[in-house]
């Protein structure tokens, strides 16, 4: 599926993308095109991708992409339908080739193609209030309300029965049916994906999106960023409460609740029915798995098994630790 945010400039001559990195080209045909740059699981055989951590093995190891930025260490992991491309820094050349790929993706310009509401074909459709802005080819369902200085940036899509709040900003978005997006909410921004560097800090562009699946509640003042080469999920029946931040990558269960100021760091996962209590942080990479409960205040920095209770810091047993904090 094309990317409906952000425009690829593939296909790119695999020289021209070895040039980029530094990498000396030590491949037979360099006019080979490639069309995309992927994560491991979505890419396929005309596409790029890219493998850092051990920690991904599973995934590299079955992987459909024709290439793959990789490490020394890790390329005799990659199946032999993909070729690897050794690098020094997998995640900067990742980042350079991305932008290649997306030179669009890198900042956040606010959308020049918005129109108040009243001037589109939604002033009848949908229940608004005033100083409404609206991008191109957005589409919102049937039965939606939208409050007061609220902006629906181009290619945003809004399902049935929606309720979008005011002070909301969505882009770069999916929203399915009968969902509520509370006031002071910021949607599909991009991630906080960047490498430090003495001399300048080189920004990873975010060319991924959000999806919030049916009967979902984002309390005010969330904050949902956009994925990185894959998508941001928020599953069904899932709520969030007001100030809680989902980073780039995190894919949230079914029917999860989530209290007040807990934050996600990028690219971790929940299964499904996961209770997490208000100000809990939650590391990234990693895999919580469902029907656990997480105490409010806790760190989380450990993938936790199913059916677990945990709290503290480290997050812990929930017995172990109410029994040595008596």
């Amino acid at each position: 599926m094309n990317n409906p945010f952000f425009q690829n400039m593939g296909p790119l001559k695999i020289d021209k993308i070895l040039s980029s990195i530094k990498v000396e080209n030590n491949f037979e045909n360099l006019d080979i095109e490639i069309f995309d740059i992927k994560d491991l699981v979505t890419a396929s055989t005309k596409e790029i991708t890219f493998f850092h951590s051990k920690k991904y093995e599973t995934v590299a190891s079955t992987t459909k992409a024709g290439y793959c930025l990789t490490t020394k260490k890790l390329s005799n992991i990659l199946p032999k339908n993909c070729k690897p491309i050794e690098v020094d820094n997998v995640l900067v050349s990742t980042a350079i080739i991305t932008s290649m790929f997306y030179p669009d993706a890198i900042s956040d310009h606010f959308d020049l193609h918005t129109l108040n509401i009243e001037k589109t074909s939604f002033n009848n459709s949908v229940n608004h209030g005033k100083n409404i802005l609206i991008g191109k080819n957005v589409k919102i369902g049937s039965n939606c309300s939208i409050g007061h200085n609220t902006i629906i940036e181009s290619n945003v899509v809004i399902g049935d029965n929606c309720s979008i709040g005011s002070n909301v900003i969505i882009r770069s978005t999916l929203i399915k049916n009968n969902v509520s997006i509370l006031d002071g909410c910021v949607i599909g921004k991009k991630g906080f994906g960047f490498f430090p560097s003495k001399n300048r800090n080189i920004r990873y562009p975010h060319i991924g999106i959000v999806i919030i699946e049916d009967n979902c509640e984002i309390g005010c003042g969330s904050t949902i960023d956009r994925g990185s080469l894959s998508n941001t999920i928020i599953g069904k029946n899932t709520f969030l409460d007001n100030q809680v931040h989902i980073a780039h990558n995190n894919k949230i269960g079914e029917n999860c609740i989530i209290a007040g100021q807990a934050g996600f760091a990028g690219s971790s996962s929940l299964g499904n029915n996961v209770m997490i209590g208000g100000q809990a942080g939650i590391s990234g990479h990693l895999k919580v798995g469902s029907n656990v409960q997480i105490g409010g205040g806790s760190g989380v920095i450990k993938d936790i098994p199913d059916n677990s209770k945990v709290m503290g810091y480290p997050a812990k047993d929930l017995k172990k630790f109410i029994k040595e904090n008596k």
